[in-house]
């Protein structure tokens, strides 16, 4: 596969450009202290991965804040911290604060200058234009849950992604698709005949973290999205 194949590069996200994991134990970690459980960062974010999960099959057309609003106060009860309706609404609001990986506003600058950057997210747009600030870069399109009705990896978030960009004369060909999570995207991605970049950024650490496992394989592995720029550089010299 050859980078310059490609025209477009379609993106994940929350765990991609956004370090959602370093976010969420950010928020998280604070009310621990007020409950008797312990868990490791990683038995806590899988543990938020997997009521995630549950929350977004379950109630699909709800808002990315109500779901991370439904999955605090589950965890709340799984810990045993006490926690409010208010509290809840907090954390869901919390997406704003999750910080950028350090390479991806750099990156993405680079990439932008090559190719049709486009979002394909889990969130809403509110949450997702908060997040941006942060990225510095005008993506081409954003299409998120919001947009779907449904969240990843149905996979009517990408027949959605797909009817869009063709619209704009873009095929399924010409799309590469770069993502962290091989649950939510890579799976669903593959499965319709798109050609996938997974961003390992959990490379050379144990377990998922806060994404449910999945069996799959990606067309190329890079550990960062500079990896990503450097194949290119290497590529187009």
């Amino acid at each position: 596969m050859k980078l310059s194949d490609f025209t477009t590069l379609t993106f994940d996200c929350y765990g991609t450009l956004i370090d959602w994991e370093s976010g969420l134990l950010a928020e998280l970690r604070p009310w621990l202290t007020k409950g008797p459980a312990d868990p490791t960062d990683d038995e806590l974010l899988a543990a938020f991965g997997a009521e995630e999960s549950r929350c977004q099959t379950a109630t699909p057309n709800k808002l990315y804040p109500e779901i991370l609003a439904d999955v605090f106060l589950a965890l709340a009860r799984q810990w045993t911290w006490p926690a409010s309706q208010d509290d809840a609404r907090a954390f869901g609001a919390s997406v704003g604060r999750w910080p950028a990986f350090a390479d991806s506003a750099a990156s993405l600058q680079y990439l932008k200058r090559h190719y049709k950057l486009v979002i394909l997210s889990n969130v809403d747009h509110a949450s997702f234009a908060r997040s941006n600030e942060k990225l510095q870069v005008d993506f081409d399109r954003v299409f998120t849950a919001q947009d779907v009705g449904s969240y990843k990896p149905d996979p009517r978030n990408f027949d959605y992604l797909l009817r869009e960009l063709s619209a704009l004369g873009i095929g399924k060909a010409q799309i590469l698709h770069t993502a962290q999570s091989l649950f939510h995207d890579i799976v669903p991605a593959k499965a319709l005949g798109l050609r996938t970049v997974w961003v390992n950024r959990r490379k050379g650490r144990e377990g998922g973290g806060a994404t449910p496992a999945a069996s799959v394989r990606p067309d190329a592995e890079v550990a960062s999205l500079a990896d990503l720029v450097a194949l290119h550089r290497a590529e187009t010299g």
